[in-house]
């Protein structure tokens, strides 16, 4: 990879860099973790207390437990995504224009949530359409984003670097939450009821998004076209530059058994973050403000995850903190098994947040560490991304498909502690190997 001097001028490409973080962010916070979720539940429900009386409902004239089609719906667009980005990525590296990809998926995730400002249970179908294409906008325009880190950041930089931009996402989205918040807990104020104002804070994550998304996309590289290869259209170079690819992580014994680590353990991590609001809301039956606090308490703890991680990966090592936070979440899980209260409900948060941030910040920076030297980063990046998206189709699949199976969000929990233990094993491995290899001790 091309060295990168930190120079003022550099740092000031990371700040934009890590803005995206900032913009898109509130996405993942109000819409898939903390007010969507409520929103949804409560609209397609019908309860009596406490107690749930229904919970079904009719999509295109399929009956489906209210919290399995939310799952199936994240699962279907992570996998559109799956589908997708590597052939969108290496095109995006032939052309030199993933900025234009990035762009064209920020436009259309924060369309998508803006157009949520008219779901209600009326348009059931509407929504979680839309609801599916702001996740394929959001996950889409990451691929490109995170292609960005090994191009603008030298080797030894891009933990911190990584761990800035999430740490830059937690606090703009937190911002736009509180905004949110308001709108929400104190509806009569602004004379409007509960529901129009979480619609309102759905068009508001909309404008948000688009809105500070314009930071990076005006500094960032265009990037500089690859030489092409003539007797491929530019669909078949794509896939010509994805087999090049592959021919070489089958080659990096140690890249490979990190992504199959990866693969299963993002099951995890991401099934408890898209899934930890309506699991509350549903199982816990927690009121919406305790949710928007436990979340919050996430977001605010993950910064300080995000920079603990990156500072401990420079003294023990990126895989072996990485083997220790798994440990971890694996004891997350246990515990959300048997949790019973809002305080406990809160302190399992607490410490999801601590994780949450250092997994994935230090997940990314440690496959663009082992990465090869190369200037295929798009493709490259799309090789990580589809691995985690595969990984969260089969994560939310699994997490409604037993829910429906067994009328229990509770027992989905037990896949969740299996994929974790599976991953910590091949982590492990992947550590094993790279001692063997005499790798930098910044990786092992």
């Amino acid at each position: 990879m091309t060295s990168v001097t930190t120079t003022t001028e550099t740092k000031k490409l990371h700040r934009s860099w890590a803005m995206y973080d900032w913009a898109n962010s509130a996405y993942n916070l109000v819409i898939t973790s903390t007010i969507f979720p409520a929103y949804y539940d409560a609209i397609t429900s019908t309860k009596e207390g406490d107690k749930i009386i229904n919970d079904k409902v009719e999509f295109f004239g399929r009956t489906f437990t209210n919290t399995a089609l939310f799952d199936y719906a994240l699962a279907a667009a992570y996998l559109v995504i799956a589908l997708l980005s590597p052939i969108l990525s290496s095109i995006a590296d032939y052309r030199g224009n993933k900025k234009r990809f990035m762009q064209l998926f920020c436009y259309i995730g924060s369309a998508a949530c803006c157009g949520l400002y008219f779901f209600e249970l009326s348009t059931l179908e509407l929504g979680i359409v839309l609801f599916a294409i702001a996740a394929i906008g959001y996950c889409g325009s990451l691929v490109f984003y995170n292609a960005y880190l090994p191009e603008i950041a030298a080797e030894e930089d891009r933990d911190r670097v990584s761990a800035k931009g999430f740490s830059y996402g937690y606090i703009g989205s937190v911002i736009l939450q509180i905004i949110c918040f308001v709108f929400v807990l104190a509806p009569d104020t602004f004379g409007i009821t509960v529901g129009e104002a979480s619609r309102i804070s759905f068009l508001l994550v909309g404008v948000w998004w688009f809105g500070f998304a314009h930071i990076p996309l005006l500094r960032l590289p265009k990037g500089k076209p690859m030489a092409q290869h003539p007797e491929h259209n530019i669909i078949a170079n794509g896939f010509h530059e994805l087999r090049k690819v592959w021919n070489q992580v089958k080659h990096l014994s140690v890249l490979r058994t990190y992504l199959g680590a990866f693969f299963f353990y993002s099951m995890g991590v991401q099934t408890v973050m898209l899934a930890a609001t309506i699991f509350g809301s549903k199982e816990m039956k927690l009121e919406s403000t305790q949710l928007i606090t436990t979340i919050l308490i996430i977001q605010l703890v993950a910064i300080i995850g995000a920079n603990l991680m990156a500072k401990l990966s420079e003294k023990f090592g990126n895989l072996k903190v990485l083997l220790f936070v798994l440990f971890i979440w694996i004891a997350v899980c246990i515990g959300a098994y048997f949790i019973t209260t809002a305080t406990e409900f809160y302190i399992v948060g607490a410490i999801v947040g601590l994780v949450m941030g250092g997994v994935q910040s230090l997940s990314r920076s440690t496959y663009a560490k082992l990465m090869p030297e190369t200037k295929d980063t798009a493709s490259f990046f799309s090789f990580y991304d589809v691995t985690e998206k595969i990984a969260i189709v089969i994560g939310m699949f699994s997490f409604g498909f037993i829910e429906e199976l067994t009328g229990s969000m509770r027992n989905s929990i037990i896949a969740l502690i299996s994929f974790f233990a599976v991953g910590a094993v091949i982590l492990y491995l992947a550590i094993v190997r790279a001692r063997r290899e005499h790798l930098k001790t910044t990786v092992i």
